[in-house]
């Protein structure tokens, strides 16, 4: 065997061992992103969650020098959305921005349309905006010690509403009830909103609704506000305290929301989609806009997230089992 080739032979270990890493670079969009990327939410334009996806997306367009385009798609309790999404194509264009219900719809449902764990990469949590528990004006009760003393002692006699059957405000009010081993009725509805218009009304009692939703008619003294869900207290509701420091120690339910793109999705693709949202998240202008509202932007890593993913999964398929929901 002449030297030239002995030379050649004892390359090929080498180059084999290259192959691997050169495929995953080839993976990876070339200067990404180098057009307009589309972040999908299941939820309706205007409310709540849109808004403050749409100030995060405005602020990480800065960051990619491309616009993030937000993109509603609503319907089936966000099921739409999430199974679009985790069909599209991995290459980082297609995002998904979405609440906690991301996390309850494996309990609601026997079968969906994606893998909600498998199906996804995580970016980062977003946001995080406790609940509070609110009582309407006529209920002679100021504290959330005398509103248990005044349930245990009328059994099933209170009603509250919610936004549907498995819905957030369903299952934390369903924990809640459990824990301090009350009954009350449940009346769901299509929404918060119409649930806050009767709870106003006195048609119904008492009710949990994201602070961000509900303070406005907090601040107008059309319902009062007795705890809330988080591990702190907020800024926004001064003098309102936690459950978790008054009658349920380790009890936090906040909502929340986070990105997440398709499965796949190439590692450095998804680490410049993370830093965008951190950016953003601590941009002091937002800051400033969200924390009067009672939304915390918070940031995490992808690890992070996915952990907490993994814990929310578990803890509202046990809230809806508690519940007595069944699964469609």
């Amino acid at each position: 065997m002449d030297r030239k080739r002995r030379l050649a032979l004892a390359a090929l270990p080498a180059f084999g061992a290259m192959a691997t890493p050169l495929r995953a670079l080839a993976s990876e969009p070339p200067g990404w992103p180098t057009k307009p990327i589309r972040m999908v939410l299941p939820y309706a334009a205007g409310g709540p969650t849109d808004v403050v996806a749409r100030a995060l997306a405005a602020k990480m367009s800065q960051r990619f020098g491309q616009q993030v385009v937000v993109e509603n798609r609503t319907g089936a309790s966000g099921n739409i959305a999430c199974e679009f999404v985790a069909g599209a194509s991995p290459d980082g264009y297609t995002a998904l921005y979405h609440s906690s219900g991301f996390a309850i719809s494996p309990a609601l449902y026997t079968k969906l349309g994606y893998d909600p764990l498998g199906g996804f990469a995580p970016v980062g949590l977003a946001a995080v905006i406790p609940a509070v528990l609110m009582v309407n004006n006529q209920l002679p009760v100021r504290n959330v010690q005398e509103f248990i003393a005044y349930l245990k002692a009328r059994p099933n006699q209170l009603s509250y509403g919610t936004g549907g059957v498995g819905n957030i405000t369903h299952l934390a009010v369903a924990l809640f009830l459990r824990a301090t081993k009350l009954e009350a009725t449940h009346v769901p509805y299509k929404g918060t909103a119409p649930a806050m218009t009767d709870l106003i009304g006195d048609r119904t009692q008492f009710m949990l609704d994201a602070v961000s939703s509900a303070l406005p008619y907090i601040k107008d003294n059309r319902v009062r506000a007795l705890a809330l869900t988080s591990k702190e207290t907020l800024p926004a509701l001064p003098g309102v305290p936690t459950l978790d420091a008054t009658v349920m120690p380790g009890f936090v339910a906040p909502t929340w929301h986070g990105i997440f793109l398709p499965a796949h999705a190439p590692g450095s693709v998804v680490q410049r989609w993370n830093a965008a949202l951190v950016e953003a998240t601590r941009d002091p202008a937002l800051v400033s806009q969200f924390t009067p509202m009672g939304v915390e932007l918070k940031g995490s890593t992808p690890t992070a997230f996915q952990a907490y993913l993994k814990t929310e999964v578990g803890r509202w398929e046990q809230a809806a089992r508690a519940a007595g929901v069944e699964r469609e």
